[in-house]
Protein backbone atom coordinates (compact mmCIF):
# COMPACT_ATOMS: atom_id res chain seq x y z
CA UNK A 1 0.00 0.00 0.00
CA UNK A 2 1.44 3.62 -1.22
CA UNK A 3 2.02 5.98 2.00
CA UNK A 4 -0.29 8.87 2.31
CA UNK A 5 3.50 11.10 2.45
CA UNK A 6 4.57 9.12 -1.06
CA UNK A 7 0.74 9.70 -2.34
CA UNK A 8 0.75 12.81 -2.64
CA UNK A 9 4.41 13.27 -3.87
CA UNK A 10 3.21 11.73 -7.13
CA UNK A 11 1.14 13.31 -9.91
CA UNK A 12 -2.11 13.36 -9.67
CA UNK A 13 -4.40 13.02 -13.24
CA UNK A 14 -7.93 12.45 -13.25
CA UNK A 15 -9.29 11.79 -16.73
CA UNK A 16 -13.18 11.96 -17.59
CA UNK A 17 -14.36 9.26 -19.37
CA UNK A 18 -11.85 6.66 -17.60
CA UNK A 19 -13.72 3.72 -17.52
CA UNK A 20 -13.06 2.45 -21.02
CA UNK A 21 -11.34 3.19 -24.91
CA UNK A 22 -9.29 5.95 -25.20
CA UNK A 23 -9.90 7.09 -21.41
CA UNK A 24 -9.15 3.97 -19.70
CA UNK A 25 -5.70 3.69 -21.79
CA UNK A 26 -4.75 7.30 -20.94
CA UNK A 27 -4.94 5.91 -17.54
CA UNK A 28 -3.08 3.34 -17.84
CA UNK A 29 -0.37 5.27 -19.28
CA UNK A 30 -0.05 7.66 -16.56
CA UNK A 31 0.04 4.98 -13.83
CA UNK A 32 3.03 3.45 -15.60
CA UNK A 33 4.19 6.60 -15.23
CA UNK A 34 4.03 6.64 -11.87
CA UNK A 35 1.17 9.29 -11.64
CA UNK A 36 -2.19 8.63 -8.99
CA UNK A 37 -4.71 8.30 -11.69
CA UNK A 38 -8.50 9.37 -11.06
CA UNK A 39 -10.61 7.44 -13.98
CA UNK A 40 -14.07 9.27 -14.02
CA UNK A 41 -17.30 7.63 -15.22
CA UNK A 42 -20.53 8.91 -14.86
CA UNK A 43 -21.32 5.39 -13.02
CA UNK A 44 -19.39 4.76 -9.81
CA UNK A 45 -19.64 0.75 -10.49
CA UNK A 46 -18.25 1.63 -14.35
CA UNK A 47 -15.10 3.90 -12.55
CA UNK A 48 -14.94 0.55 -9.93
CA UNK A 49 -14.29 -1.54 -12.34
CA UNK A 50 -12.06 0.43 -14.52
CA UNK A 51 -9.78 1.20 -11.32
CA UNK A 52 -9.66 -2.53 -10.42
CA UNK A 53 -8.20 -3.71 -14.46
CA UNK A 54 -5.94 -0.47 -13.90
CA UNK A 55 -4.42 -1.25 -10.18
CA UNK A 56 -1.57 -3.11 -11.48
CA UNK A 57 2.42 -3.47 -10.16
CA UNK A 58 1.47 -1.00 -7.16
CA UNK A 59 -0.27 1.74 -9.57
CA UNK A 60 -1.89 4.09 -8.04
CA UNK A 61 -5.72 4.50 -9.05
CA UNK A 62 -8.77 6.25 -7.32
CA UNK A 63 -11.77 6.05 -9.05
CA UNK A 64 -14.31 8.94 -9.31
CA UNK A 65 -17.99 9.41 -10.02
CA UNK A 66 -18.25 12.26 -12.63
CA UNK A 67 -20.91 13.37 -14.52
CA UNK A 68 -19.30 16.13 -16.75
CA UNK A 69 -22.69 17.30 -17.62
CA UNK A 70 -24.12 17.49 -13.90
CA UNK A 71 -23.01 20.50 -12.47
CA UNK A 72 -23.63 18.97 -9.46
CA UNK A 73 -21.46 15.63 -10.07
CA UNK A 74 -18.52 18.09 -11.19
CA UNK A 75 -18.93 19.84 -8.04
CA UNK A 76 -19.06 17.19 -5.65
CA UNK A 77 -16.15 14.97 -7.32
CA UNK A 78 -13.70 18.42 -7.10
CA UNK A 79 -14.47 18.33 -3.86
CA UNK A 80 -13.33 15.10 -3.02
CA UNK A 81 -10.41 15.29 -4.73
CA UNK A 82 -9.95 18.54 -2.87
CA UNK A 83 -10.64 16.73 0.25
CA UNK A 84 -8.06 13.35 -0.77
CA UNK A 85 -5.51 15.42 -2.55
CA UNK A 86 -5.35 19.25 -2.05
CA UNK A 87 -4.33 19.67 -5.57
CA UNK A 88 -4.57 18.20 -9.77
CA UNK A 89 -1.68 18.31 -11.49
CA UNK A 90 -2.88 17.18 -15.06
CA UNK A 91 -6.89 17.27 -16.02
CA UNK A 92 -7.60 15.19 -19.30
CA UNK A 93 -11.28 16.23 -20.77
CA UNK A 94 -11.36 13.21 -22.69
CA UNK A 95 -15.15 12.23 -22.53
CA UNK A 96 -17.53 12.97 -25.52
CA UNK A 97 -20.84 11.54 -26.96
CA UNK A 98 -22.52 11.17 -30.22
CA UNK A 99 -20.44 10.69 -33.69
CA UNK A 100 -23.38 11.28 -35.43
CA UNK A 101 -22.68 9.74 -38.91
CA UNK A 102 -25.89 9.78 -39.95
CA UNK A 103 -26.84 13.30 -39.93
CA UNK A 104 -26.00 16.95 -41.89
CA UNK A 105 -26.17 20.09 -41.21
CA UNK A 106 -29.02 21.21 -43.34
CA UNK A 107 -31.47 18.85 -42.17
CA UNK A 108 -29.75 17.91 -38.33
CA UNK A 109 -31.85 17.34 -35.50
CA UNK A 110 -31.04 20.45 -33.25
CA UNK A 111 -32.08 18.35 -29.58
CA UNK A 112 -29.12 16.02 -30.65
CA UNK A 113 -26.45 18.99 -31.58
CA UNK A 114 -27.42 20.39 -27.71
CA UNK A 115 -27.35 16.82 -26.23
CA UNK A 116 -23.44 16.67 -27.56
CA UNK A 117 -22.54 20.19 -26.83
CA UNK A 118 -23.71 19.38 -22.70
CA UNK A 119 -21.28 16.78 -23.28
CA UNK A 120 -18.51 17.64 -25.38
CA UNK A 121 -18.15 21.17 -25.06
CA UNK A 122 -19.98 22.55 -21.55
CA UNK A 123 -19.02 19.11 -19.96
CA UNK A 124 -15.01 20.29 -19.80
CA UNK A 125 -15.29 23.83 -19.89
CA UNK A 126 -17.53 23.08 -16.64
CA UNK A 127 -15.04 20.43 -15.23
CA UNK A 128 -12.14 22.70 -15.73
CA UNK A 129 -13.73 25.55 -13.87
CA UNK A 130 -14.58 23.50 -10.78
CA UNK A 131 -11.19 22.10 -10.56
CA UNK A 132 -9.11 24.99 -11.46
CA UNK A 133 -8.71 26.31 -7.90
CA UNK A 134 -7.28 22.68 -7.50
CA UNK A 135 -5.25 23.09 -10.99
CA UNK A 136 -3.70 26.30 -9.72
CA UNK A 137 -2.32 24.25 -6.63
CA UNK A 138 0.15 22.52 -8.56
CA UNK A 139 3.57 23.63 -9.73
CA UNK A 140 3.09 21.96 -13.03
CA UNK A 141 -0.49 22.00 -13.83
CA UNK A 142 -1.71 20.72 -17.46
CA UNK A 143 -4.83 20.45 -19.25
CA UNK A 144 -5.51 18.36 -22.10
CA UNK A 145 -8.40 18.65 -24.38
CA UNK A 146 -9.02 15.32 -26.43
CA UNK A 147 -10.44 16.93 -29.66
CA UNK A 148 -10.69 15.36 -33.29
CA UNK A 149 -8.93 16.45 -36.68
CA UNK A 150 -12.78 16.88 -37.83
CA UNK A 151 -13.43 19.99 -36.03
CA UNK A 152 -10.09 21.60 -37.81
CA UNK A 153 -11.55 24.40 -39.67
CA UNK A 154 -9.06 24.05 -42.38
CA UNK A 155 -10.53 20.80 -43.30
CA UNK A 156 -13.94 20.82 -42.43
CA UNK A 157 -15.92 19.52 -44.66
CA UNK A 158 -19.85 18.14 -44.20
CA UNK A 159 -21.36 15.72 -41.82
CA UNK A 160 -21.33 14.23 -38.01
CA UNK A 161 -22.78 18.40 -37.00
CA UNK A 162 -23.21 17.45 -33.59
CA UNK A 163 -19.47 15.84 -32.90
CA UNK A 164 -17.49 18.03 -35.13
CA UNK A 165 -19.44 21.74 -34.20
CA UNK A 166 -18.84 20.58 -30.65
CA UNK A 167 -15.39 19.72 -30.91
CA UNK A 168 -14.38 22.77 -32.37
CA UNK A 169 -16.20 24.96 -29.49
CA UNK A 170 -13.63 22.75 -27.24
CA UNK A 171 -10.66 24.05 -29.91
CA UNK A 172 -11.86 27.35 -29.41
CA UNK A 173 -12.19 26.96 -25.64
CA UNK A 174 -8.98 25.49 -25.50
CA UNK A 175 -7.16 28.74 -26.98
CA UNK A 176 -8.84 30.96 -24.51
CA UNK A 177 -8.05 29.07 -21.59
CA UNK A 178 -4.72 28.67 -22.76
CA UNK A 179 -4.36 32.65 -23.25
CA UNK A 180 -5.98 33.36 -19.86
CA UNK A 181 -4.37 30.67 -18.41
CA UNK A 182 -0.83 31.75 -19.25
CA UNK A 183 0.06 33.83 -16.49
CA UNK A 184 -0.81 30.74 -13.80
CA UNK A 185 1.65 28.53 -15.72
CA UNK A 186 -0.94 25.96 -16.59
CA UNK A 187 -0.51 24.72 -19.92
CA UNK A 188 -3.61 23.84 -22.02
CA UNK A 189 -3.82 22.08 -25.36
CA UNK A 190 -6.08 20.37 -27.40
CA UNK A 191 -5.23 16.27 -28.79
CA UNK A 192 -6.40 14.85 -31.72
CA UNK A 193 -5.81 11.03 -31.25
CA UNK A 194 -6.64 10.35 -34.62
CA UNK A 195 -8.81 7.49 -35.81
CA UNK A 196 -8.65 4.91 -32.99
CA UNK A 197 -10.68 1.43 -33.02
CA UNK A 198 -12.84 2.37 -29.91
CA UNK A 199 -16.44 1.76 -29.35
CA UNK A 200 -17.31 4.97 -30.64
CA UNK A 201 -14.57 5.41 -34.06
CA UNK A 202 -15.64 1.42 -34.75
CA UNK A 203 -13.21 -1.30 -36.38
CA UNK A 204 -10.04 0.25 -38.47
CA UNK A 205 -8.88 2.50 -36.78
CA UNK A 206 -5.43 2.74 -35.30
CA UNK A 207 -4.52 0.77 -32.01
CA UNK A 208 -6.05 2.23 -28.99
CA UNK A 209 -2.46 2.63 -27.03
CA UNK A 210 -1.08 4.55 -30.70
CA UNK A 211 -3.88 7.36 -29.82
CA UNK A 212 -3.90 7.61 -26.37
CA UNK A 213 0.37 8.22 -26.39
CA UNK A 214 -0.39 11.96 -27.99
CA UNK A 215 -2.95 12.56 -25.00
CA UNK A 216 -0.37 11.57 -22.23
CA UNK A 217 2.57 13.75 -24.23
CA UNK A 218 0.76 16.49 -23.60
CA UNK A 219 -0.22 15.65 -20.03
CA UNK A 220 3.61 15.33 -19.29
CA UNK A 221 4.81 18.52 -20.93
CA UNK A 222 7.62 20.33 -19.26
CA UNK A 223 7.41 23.21 -17.80
CA UNK A 224 8.57 25.30 -21.25
CA UNK A 225 6.03 23.04 -23.19
CA UNK A 226 3.74 24.75 -25.70
CA UNK A 227 0.23 26.04 -24.70
CA UNK A 228 -2.88 27.03 -26.78
CA UNK A 229 -1.78 23.90 -29.78
CA UNK A 230 -3.32 21.73 -31.48
CA UNK A 231 -1.32 18.71 -31.73
CA UNK A 232 -1.69 15.00 -33.27
CA UNK A 233 1.30 12.59 -32.35
CA UNK A 234 2.94 15.59 -30.92
CA UNK A 235 2.93 17.16 -34.07
CA UNK A 236 1.04 21.05 -34.53
CA UNK A 237 -2.04 20.24 -36.98
CA UNK A 238 -4.04 23.03 -37.97
CA UNK A 239 -7.09 24.93 -36.36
Amino acid sequence: MTSPTAEHARTISLVTGGNRGIGREVCRQLAALGHTVLPTSRSPASAETAAGQLARDGSSVHPLQLDVRDPDSVGAAAREVAKDFGRLDVLVNNAAIMYDTWQRATTADLATVTEAAEANLYGPWRTTQAFLPLLRQSPHARIVNVSSEAASLAGMGGGTPAYTITKAGLNALTLMLAAELRGDRILVNAVCPGWVATDMGGPGGRPVPEGAAGIVWAATLPHDGPTGGFYRDGHPIPW
